[in-house]
Parts: structure tokens; sequence; C-alpha cells
């Protein structure tokens, strides 16, 4: 039982640096959150550093989700790495050190995804970057990334892992429900480079 507080708790912690707002205070003397939608994610970063922030923040993003599922294998504890890694994405979007105001967990659970189940995760990147190559939304492909996990995981993985990316998906529809409305007003952004 102790084991699995301090998972949960280091899993948490790990999930709320905010590397957005690290990056940009440390390398560009910017406060990322007082600029374009003011999240402390990856497409925030891209469009407001560029593309070499972008992809240091996303990697970063998606290694301390892979590193908080991995938890119980470092900590020899009875618990699956996808339960592990819940309290990083809640982390990431809710971060103790950025007053509770993060980002949409995208990156973060890509990479907890990216520990338990390495096949389902590149598929799910594959699903994700051709919904990109394809509408040019970061956010209707996020939310295609998160469907695609459930289907695939209905034909790759165990009923756990199924169960546990249906939670995943239903709070990145609910993180990106303003991105939702804006997406049927075609007032979403569209990136550029793809």
């Amino acid at each position: 039982m102790i084991d699995t507080v301090i998972i949960i708790l280091l899993s948490y912690l790990l999930g709320s640096i905010p590397f957005a707002l690290l990056v940009g205070k440390i390398g560009y003397g910017i406060d990322i959150r007082q600029h374009g939608s003011g999240n402390l994610g990856g497409t925030n970063t891209f469009r407001t550093l560029g593309k070499k922030a972008g992809f240091i923040v996303s990697a970063a993003d998606v290694l301390k989700g892979t590193l908080a599922a991995s938890l119980p294998l470092l900590l020899n504890a009875d618990l699956h790495p996808l339960v592990a890694g819940i309290p990083a994405v809640i982390g990431h979007c809710y971060p103790v050190f950025a007053k509770f105001k993060g980002g949409k967990a995208v990156a973060t659970s890509g990479g907890v995804l990216l520990f338990a189940e390495p096949l389902l995760f590149l598929l799910v990147l594959l699903t994700f970057f051709l919904s990109l190559y394809i509408s040019k939304y970061v956010s209707l492909s996020s939310i295609m990334a998160g469907v695609g996990s459930v289907i695939l995981s209905l034909l790759l993985a165990d009923n756990i892992t199924t169960y546990i990316l249906i939670g995943f998906t239903l709070f990145l529809l609910y993180r990106h429900r303003q991105n939702i409305v804006r997406i049927a007003k075609k007032t979403e952004p569209k990136v550029k480079w793809i």
C-alpha cells in the first residue's frame, strides 16, 4: 500500500513539471502562459517559441509520462504502469508547480502508453500524424489519436488497458471541449508545417 501511495505522489510530481514554462523562461525569457493559448504544452510552445522549443517540450512531456509509468518497475511494486501514469497526466493538466494550470496532457498520456504498450503507442502516433496531415488541426488529431488508441487496444491489449485508455480519451475530450467548438465554427488554428 505504501508503495502505491509513493508512486502516485511521485507520478503526480513528475507530471507537474512545467517544461513549457521552464523552456520559455530559461531559454527565451518568456512566460508562455501569457502568449498564444496560455497552455503549458507542446502545441502552444510550437506556436509561440518555434519548432526547436516545441520539440524539446513535447519530448520532455512524453518522457515524464514514460518515467511515471515505469515507477512500479523501478520500485518493484505491483501496479499496472498505466495506472501509475494516471497521476502524471493529471499533474500535467493541473501542475502544483504552476498554479494548477497546465497543458492538455496529450504528450504525457502518449509517454505513459509508450512504456506500457510500445507497439500501441507507435500505431497511435501514426494515427495522430495521419490525421494531422489530412486535417491540419492538432486538437482534432489528438482526439483521433485518443479514439484510435481505444479501438486499437481492443485488438492488441488487455481489458485493463482498454478501460484506462477509454478514461484517458474521455478526459482528453473534456480538455479539448473548447477546441471542438472552434473546429465546428472553423476558427481553430491550423498548422502550416505539415
